[in-house]
């Protein structure tokens, strides 16, 4: 099979159909065509740039330039955690939780991955390990974002209930368990509506461009589900560990609940 190549023509015919989006927020009023057009430019930016990084990058010998790449996405993702919190920690303590979080399960996920499973040689080649960590990333991401937001805004909610139980002699864990059992699933389902849909309702992206490429379905089949699990895992685990880090952050040494340790 012959790879088909896309023109630039192609590509701003398809962006035409962004005007359903600006006609339906124009017609409803709900004020998203600024949203809307930043993020195009944003993503048009963003992956034409990226475009061209990697294709230097592949073309390299040096781990060093997959190593820099590769904090470079753990440092933006944790930022992307920091964006979406309504009322985020004071200081650095979201921007940390979320990258040292994502760091961990990126990295983890990525190596258990392409070293353990798929086995390329090298291993450590750009070529495997920067779009799979990026899978990685961006799932986690969403799972940590969600949780941390979930968690904050319970603990916000059922303050009083909360201050209650530690009053009554409970611990942090315990007077916060149900607002950290909404977080983790919170965090959690978006992976599990991925998992449920996939195959029956969509192709995963992934699969998708290998089918486009050329590869055989059962193949790219496989190499799906070894993603979607390796996502599974990575978010779960990451979720986990922001939610419980969102849990010492929000309390103290004395088992009291620190509001004001967030911002807003």
């Amino acid at each position: 099979m012959t790879y088909v190549s896309l023109s630039n023509f192609d590509l701003v015919i398809a962006a035409g159909l962004l005007l359903i989006n600006g006609a339906l927020s124009l017609a409803f009023r709900l004020g998203l065509e600024r949203s809307l057009a930043i993020a195009a430019v944003r993503m048009v930016v963003q992956l034409g740039a990226i475009g061209f990084v990697l294709r230097f990058i592949f073309a390299q010998t040096s781990p060093a330039w997959t190593v820099a790449l590769a904090l470079v996405m753990v440092i933006a993702a944790g930022r992307e955690v920091w964006a979406r919190q309504t009322n985020p920690f004071k200081g650095w303590w979201t921007y940390g939780l979320g990258t040292s979080t994502l760091l961990f399960v990126g990295i983890l996920g990525t190596v258990f991955g392409v070293a353990g499973l798929i086995g390329p040689e090298p291993w450590y080649a750009a070529r495997f390990i920067l779009p799979i960590m990026g899978m990685m990333l961006g799932n986690a991401l969403t799972g940590v974002s969600l949780a941390l937001e979930t968690l904050t805004a319970t603990a916000r909610r059922e303050r009083t209930a909360i201050e209650a139980r530690i009053a009554l002699g409970d611990t942090r864990l315990q007077a916060l368990q149900e607002a950290l059992r909404q977080a983790l699933k919170t965090g959690t389902m978006p992976i599990i509506n991925a998992m449920a849909a996939s195959g029956i309702v969509a192709l995963p992206g992934m699969m998708t461009g290998q089918i486009l490429s050329g590869v055989d379905p059962v193949e790219a089949t496989k190499y799906q589900l070894l993603i979607m699990f390796l996502i599974a895992g990575t978010t779960a685990l990451g979720v986990l560990i922001a939610t419980f880090g969102g849990v010492y952050l929000l309390t103290d040494e004395r088992h009291r609940l620190r509001l004001d340790r967030l911002a807003g």
